[in-house]
This record gives C-alpha cells, structure tokens and sequence, in this order.
C-alpha cells in the first residue's frame, strides 16, 4: 500500500510538472533600433500554436498593447483540430491590434488550403502570401514558401531540396522607406541555404518559428525537422542588420512534451536610432 501511494504521488508530480512545462508562458523582449525614421512601435510575435485555443495569450497580448501582431505560422495543424475555437482566438488578436499572418508546413497540407484562407481573412487577419503590407509603423513581407510535405524533410536532410527563389518578393520590400519586417517561418532559410539565403537582403528583421525550441533543451535544442538533431537555428537571434529573431512557439505538433522549453511570447520593441 505504501509503495502504491508513493507510487501515485509521483505519476501525479510528473502529470504537473508536465502540464507546467508546456503551459507555463515565457515572455521575451527585443529592443530594435529603427534606422529608417524616428518612428516607434511594439511587435507581439506567435508562432506555431497548432490549434491550441490558448487564451492565456489574449490576457498577456491585451496588458502589453502591442501596436502589431505577427504570426509566423502553424497557427492550425494539420488535422485542422479546434478550427473553429482558433477562429475565435484570432478574432480576439484582430480586437488587440492588426495581425499579420503567414503559413507554416502544417496549414499547406490541409486540403481545406484555400477555405481556411478565406476564413482567417474573414475575421481580419492580414494573410500574407508571398505578398508585402504596408501600415504606418513598416512594411511586412510574408513569405509562403511552400515547404509541407514529408518528403521534403527528407530532401532536406539528403541535401537535395530545392529551394525557391524569393528575390523578387524581397525586391519588392527593398521598394518601401520604412522599418522592414520579413515573416518566414523557416528559420534556417536566412543563412542555412547556399545563395538563396534571406540574409543576402536589405530589411531589419525576420520572424520565425517551426523548430519549437528544439523541442527539449538540454544544455542545447535536441530536435528540429529539416535541421534535425542539435539544430542550429532553434530560438534566440542570429545577425545583426538584418536579424533573424526565432520563437519557439506556443503549442506542440506530433511531439506532446517540451522539456525545460516553455511556450514564447515575443515581444520586439523597435525604437528611435
């Protein structure tokens, strides 16, 4: 009996200390300095909820009042589980500011591509497909690089993907004379393929998510798809001009369980040179 209740408390400590690792929200702050105009805004980056209706963000994003949202995709999985409970969070995200979105490899394997595209439009997204907006405070290219099937994991990790070249979307940010935001959300595409890397490019920073953090981090990330083990581009920052700035989410994929690698929130407040 006494090994039974020993045993039960444990598996009970385990069941909160995993529930606390994959609820408990890290806030990350980012001071950018704008070198194109005097102007000043805060940026509130998401990525990579996968259908996870976390409400817990709306109460953080309403007391920190960011000026603009962006995020970086993966915001539905792949099952498009919860469609309807993440429309209501995102219009709850439109109510807080403008939100800017681009998808990740989960929504472009939907087969209700299209339809879901149509309905984050609908509730105000800003859905950005390989298009650039524009608003008072900078302009925002979101890139839709299309990279959502197994196979190309696999390419990726052979050495025989090939990527698309996003030149001229880049081009056409190069156009505006205002603090340039790239949303990309493959971190390793700005300076872990050869020539077509973004970093090449004239803009501030880009935002991305797609590796989770690594998944658990023990000492370092251990996991990443399309970077696999020890993944190099995992979170943090990368560069200086321009910078690459990665979350490592806030809901999990196929994989349940983060490790010492609790869900983010960025925050990036881009201030006077």
């Amino acid at each position: 009996m006494e090994y039974t209740i020993i045993a039960f408390l444990l598996f009970i400590a385990f069941i909160a200390f995993c529930y606390y690792q994959n609820n408990k929200i890290d806030i990350t702050e980012y001071s950018i300095k704008n070198t194109v105009a005097d102007n000043e805004f805060k940026i509130a980056h998401l990525s990579d909820l996968h259908s996870k209706p976390f409400n817990k963000v709306v109460k953080i994003l309403q007391e920190a009042k960011p000026d603009i949202i962006c995020i970086t995709g993966d915001y539905i999985n792949d099952k498009c589980k919860n469609k309807n409970k993440m429309l209501e969070l995102g219009k709850m995200l439109v109510g807080i500011a403008p939100v800017y979105y681009i998808t990740g490899n989960h929504e472009r394997r939907l087969s209700c591509f299209e339809k879901l595209m149509d309905e984050l439009s609908e509730i105000g997204f800003n859905v950005l497909l390989n298009e650039t907006a524009e608003n008072e405070h900078c302009a925002i290219l979101g890139l839709d690089e299309n990279q959502a099937d197994f196979k190309d994991y696999k390419a990726r990790r052979n050495g025989t993907f090939v990527y698309k070249d996003m030149s001229p979307h880049f081009e056409e940010l190069n156009q505006y004379n205002k603090f340039r935001i790239v949303l990309c959300h493959f971190p390793e595409n700005f300076e872990g393929i050869s020539e077509l890397n973004y970093s090449q490019y004239n803009f501030d920073i880009q935002l991305s998510g797609h590796a989770h953090g690594g998944q658990w981090i023990l000492i370092k990330p251990l996991f990443s798809p399309g970077q696999g083990v020890l993944p190099k581009y995992a979170k943090g920052t990368f560069g200086d001009r321009p910078k690459l700035i990665i979350s490592r989410g806030l809901g999990n994929s196929e994989f349940p369980l983060r490790l010492f690698n609790h869900p983010e929130i960025i925050f990036i407040n881009v201030v006077k040179h």
